[in-house]
């Protein structure tokens, strides 16, 4: 299910490549996604990444905002 959303993802980002970006936030919302999906479960990224829309607002300041790093390296995967 990841590979499917990464492939999604990049397809959107192909399509809008040459439209006005403006972006608040480093890494963009596109790009965030593909790294959480990349490092995480489908349903632990999916919330994640829902969390970063709802955050890019008109009042937010954005800023650099990775994705969260695991607390145990242990945990992953």
């Amino acid at each position: 299910m990841n590979k499917l959303m990464i492939k999604w993802i990049r397809s959107y980002q192909e399509r809008t490549k040459y439209s006005h970006k403006t972006c608040k936030y480093m890494p963009t919302c596109s790009e965030y996604a593909v790294d959480a999906y990349m490092n995480y479960n489908f349903f632990y990224a999916s919330i994640l990444v829902v969390w970063r829309i709802l955050r890019c607002n008109p009042f937010s300041k954005g800023g650099y905002d990775p994705i969260p790093k695991y607390k145990d390296k242990n945990w992953k995967k």
